[in-house]
């Protein structure tokens, strides 16, 4: 009976050590009105975080296009103003994703601004209110080193954060980690696939946003402190797995 209660002891002191590692933590999200972003803002705010979110999707957030250069200045201040400084940023926003045949050089344009110059201008504007600690997560994808066709938009900017992010780190260094995620593929409506949707994957199953908010949650504490400059891949496995036409059951349909 004894050891039963100090076993539960045990778990409550755990649980709210957890909580409190986020406690009054200013965080900032790009992209945080829906799926990936929206699970990160709220795994920050059920653990004590004080999250600031920008989408263009109107909402209670602070709502504005990040592709432009005085909405990241505004929002800057916003959070500024209100907060003093800022412990973690999330760049997280979404480019458009148009291939060779239809993508315009305007397209192109706003998907790099989005997915690159918006991560950068904001980490920059940030940086002097970056406290003791900070930590920076770009959400890069596994497109930054494969493709389907068509994808060229989408692809390129996701090839960039992930490149920027390594330079990042070593500007901040001593400053704050600087680290990115690429997600493979990611059902953020959490819909449990079976079949060859789930089995194609080493996993055994498709991705949920939670799988990518619990490794920016790690990579934004202490435990993940010596880590700065790297990109982790949460796809499943998908990457690492070699296909060829008429091997272990594969075909070119």
């Amino acid at each position: 009976m004894h050891r039963k209660f100090r076993k539960i002891l045990i778990f409550v002191k755990t649980a709210t050590m957890k909580n409190e590692a986020f406690k009054d933590k200013v965080v900032v999200v790009t992209g945080g009105a829906q799926g990936i972003g929206h699970c990160i803002a709220q795994e920050f705010e059920k653990n004590g975080a004080r999250v600031y979110i920008i989408d263009k999707q109107e909402g209670p957030h602070y709502v504005g296009d990040i592709s432009r250069r005085e909405v990241l200045e505004a929002f800057t201040r916003h959070v500024v103003s209100r907060e003093g400084h800022i412990d973690i940023l999330v760049n997280n926003a979404l480019p458009i994703m148009k291939g060779l045949d239809e993508c315009t050089w305007d397209d192109f344009q706003y998907a790099m601004s989005v997915g690159v110059t918006a991560p950068f201008y904001l980490t920059k504007l940030m940086a002097p209110h970056f406290a003791q600690g900070a930590s920076i997560v770009n959400i890069s994808s596994s497109r930054d080193r494969m493709s389907q066709p068509q994808t060229e938009s989408y692809t390129a900017a996701k090839g960039g954060i992930a490149a920027l992010t390594h330079a990042l780190a070593v500007s901040l260094a001593g400053k704050a980690r600087v680290n990115s995620i690429s997600p493979g593929w990611i059902d953020t409506a959490y819909t449990v696939y079976e079949g060859p949707d789930a089995t194609q994957q080493p996993a055994g199953r498709v991705g949920n946003p939670l799988d990518i908010a619990h490794m920016v949650m790690f990579l934004c504490s202490e435990k993940a402190g010596f880590i700065t400059g790297e990109n982790i891949c949460i796809d499943g496995g998908m990457t690492r797995q070699m296909i060829y036409h008429g091997d272990n059951g594969w075909a070119l349909g």
